[in-house]
């Protein structure tokens, strides 16, 4: 279900500029009335997951990349409301330690997983002017994320016993996700920065009976056109 939602969110995307040229609100005298602007956007992603499984829960923090573009629309001229999403890269996943013995000693070894995901936010954005030239914009929203790439990597109690597995398989991750979205941007003229937080509401393991989801904090720097 949440992969069909994703695909008909992204061709609903991609079709929105020439929509904008023909049809309904999205022509020429709905953009003179209505603000709709395009943004670019580079950042820092800082990534966890919470996890009923002991191996799981509590690791380490792990950073890694956060780029994508967006669209947004004013949904009505007569208040500084809008709908904003579009389509990003991003870098969650964890780190941990876990138990391993060979029946007579046991040491905790340590593991890496990439979580690397294309993400469609859904934001409701309020933009409060300041001065005309700078603003301060709070939203709020949701988001769906589709796993296309990630490894696991156990580096074992030496460096021959190193293995390396696909982060999205039947033995480690669904490759859906999706969440909570809340955050404030800051735009002066045509520079924009933010920080936001997901809040991951699926289940990401395959067990029926530990759950893990992930939790992301973003800090992120663009363009507005």
């Amino acid at each position: 279900m949440m992969k069909k939602m994703l695909l008909t969110a992204v061709a609903a995307i991609m079709a929105m500029p020439s929509m904008a040229q023909y049809v309904g609100p999205f022509n020429s005298s709905y953009t003179e009335e209505h603000n709709v602007y395009y943004g670019l956007r580079l950042g820092w992603s800082l990534a966890t997951v919470n996890s009923d499984d002991d191996i799981l829960d509590g690791g380490s923090v792990r950073s890694g990349l956060n780029i994508g573009a967006i669209i947004g629309f004013q949904l009505s001229p007569a208040a500084p409301v809008y709908l904003e999403t579009g389509l990003f890269y991003t870098e969650k996943g964890g780190n941990g330690r876990v138990e391993v013995s060979d029946g007579v000693t046991s040491e905790r070894v340590k593991f890496t997983y990439d979580l690397n995901y294309i993400e469609l936010p859904i934001l409701a954005k309020y933009k409060y002017d300041i001065d005309g030239n700078f603003s301060i914009q709070p939203f709020a929203g949701g988001w769906l994320a589709c796993g296309v790439g990630g490894k696991v990597k156990n580096y074992g109690t030496s460096k021959d016993n190193r293995e390396v597995y696909s982060s999205f398989s039947d033995n480690f991750f669904k490759r859906f996700d999706g969440g909570l979205r809340i955050g404030c941007g800051a735009e002066y003229q045509m520079i924009y920065a933010e920080m936001a937080y997901d809040f991951g509401l699926a289940n990401i393991c395959h067990s029926d009976f530990d759950t893990s989801r992930t939790g992301c904090f973003y800090l992120n720097f663009g363009v507005n056109f």
